[in-house]
């Protein structure tokens, strides 16, 4: 398609509706703009109103549009989570109180060391967890506190936000004064993760 061709709105938003249903990982503005419509002189604001506009229509359907840090996805409401879980004979992860414990603190108080983590939670951290939130690319290493040793400071990801539909950190449940890290893990786990995650039995969690 040449710069002298143009699109109708409602064209606009056809392809704009594809290209995130396509997309293999939530997708930006900026991404759609430069890629898909790199030979026309379409602006980013026009995206940005197609965008809205396709999810005001996804709003009353099994499916939504959904923003999170790296862009835009389609996603299937989580309510509908345990029909779908159907579709596999493979289980979903387990992820035990503890990795959500040593979640949240990484959520919430980023960044933390991993001595930090276990002065709170009050028992040693187990290298299994810190290993399975940075493969899932959940968390990273930050920095270093500059003190003897100089360990490493956790924070989150990326992908952390984009798995749990965030665009930002602002974005986690707000904590309520007082409230135990047990509540924070738990609130974590039903409010964004939904069926994707089964808790263990507390006889088999590692902490």
């Amino acid at each position: 398609m040449s710069s002298e061709q143009t699109l109708t709105k409602q064209e606009l938003k056809k392809i704009v509706e594809a290209v995130v249903f396509a997309s293999p990982a939530p997708i930006s503005i900026e991404k759609i703009q430069s890629l898909v419509f790199a030979e026309l002189n379409i602006k980013k604001m026009e995206i940005e109103d197609v965008l809205q506009s396709i999810k005001k229509d996804y709003s009353h359907k099994a499916v939504e549009l959904v923003e999170s840090a790296s862009g835009f996805s389609f996603r299937t409401k989580e309510k509908y989570g345990e029909w779908i879980s159907k579709l596999w004979q493979e289980k979903p992860p387990k992820y035990g109180r503890a990795l959500l414990e040593t979640l949240a603190l990484i959520a919430y108080q980023q960044p933390i060391t991993r001595g930090e983590i276990e002065d709170v939670r009050g028992v040693a951290v187990s290298s299994n967890i810190i290993k399975t939130l940075s493969e899932r690319q959940w968390i990273k290493v930050v920095g270093h506190k500059e003190v003897p040793g100089r360990p490493a400071l956790y924070g989150t990801d990326k992908p952390f936000l984009d798995y749990f539909g965030l665009k930002s950190l602002s974005d986690l449940p707000q904590l309520i004064e007082p409230e135990s890290l047990e509540a924070v893990a738990k609130r974590l786990e039903t409010e964004f993760m939904g069926h994707n995650l089964e808790q263990q039995p507390d006889s088999q969690q590692t902490h």
